[in-house]
């Protein structure tokens, strides 16, 4: 039987994005980091709520949305485990959502007025920094 895995979320009640969205994120990037691998067990909803000090009905909204996504799978009377890696979204998406996530960055970054270079060169190094721990 496979054993709980451990969440260490971290919720910023200054960040601009919904707790919910924060949790979506937060356990998306630990699929695609590998920090969670296929087959291991989510906290239950109360469990993750009472961790994170939330309202359970907030987890219970993260879950679904990861659930319909395809990021997780429930087992009925187990709980939820992460699920089969796929692509989840098609390419056209992939592209839509890439170049509006990068839209969104150069708006933020264009005013703090660094050369051109020193934004590659953090955003290179950043990635670089996620390459190793991804399994997939």
């Amino acid at each position: 039987m496979a054993r709980t895995t451990p969440l260490m979320l971290q919720i910023a009640t200054g960040d601009a994005r919904p707790i919910v969205r924060q949790i979506i994120d937060g356990i998306r990037l630990k699929i695609a980091a590998g920090e969670l691998k296929h087959g291991d067990q989510l906290p239950s909803v109360r469990g993750l709520a009472q961790q994170l000090t939330i309202n359970p009905n907030t987890v219970a909204k993260a879950y679904a949305e990861l659930t319909t996504e395809g990021w997780l799978a429930s087992r009925q009377g187990m709980g939820l485990y992460v699920a089969a890696p796929r692509q989840r979204l098609s390419d056209a998406e992939r592209e839509r959502r890439l170049d509006d996530a990068i839209g969104r960055f150069v708006n933020d970054v264009i005013p703090l007025d660094f050369p051109p270079e020193d934004v590659q060169a953090r955003v290179s190094h950043e990635l670089r920094r996620w390459s190793p721990r991804r399994t997939a």
